[in-house]
């Protein structure tokens, strides 16, 4: 069974065995960098249990799409989120990022 960052439990209790999380790793990868823009590619993926690939293409997408901005600072990415875009599916749009990043950061 799949277990959480502390241990818990992240499998549906209607569906054993069946794992979600209310959170994309796009959405998270995203609130990762709002909260640290230096933060580097192996730490989003240890923090989002994700591996380090799958953070370059997630993060890749969220610029492709607007999201993010990368700069190089030295030997450094440095990222710039864009928050004032809004959701991409059609029932969230109404609602910008900054909404979501105000949420779990409290900024």
């Amino acid at each position: 069974m799949a277990q959480g960052h502390q241990g818990e439990n992240l499998a549906s209790p209607a569906r054993p065995g069946k794992v979600w999380t209310l959170l994309t790793s796009h959405g998270r990868v995203l609130l990762l960098i709002a909260r640290d823009s230096d933060i580097r590619l192996r730490d989003i993926a240890d923090h989002a249990r994700i591996t380090e690939r799958a953070a370059a293409t997630i993060v890749r997408d969220l610029e492709l799409a607007g999201y993010l901005t990368k700069a190089r600072v030295g030997r450094r990415n440095r990222y710039i989120v864009h928050d004032e875009l809004a959701f991409r599916h059609p029932a969230e749009a109404d609602h910008r990022v900054s909404e979501l990043i105000k949420i779990f950061t409290g900024d």
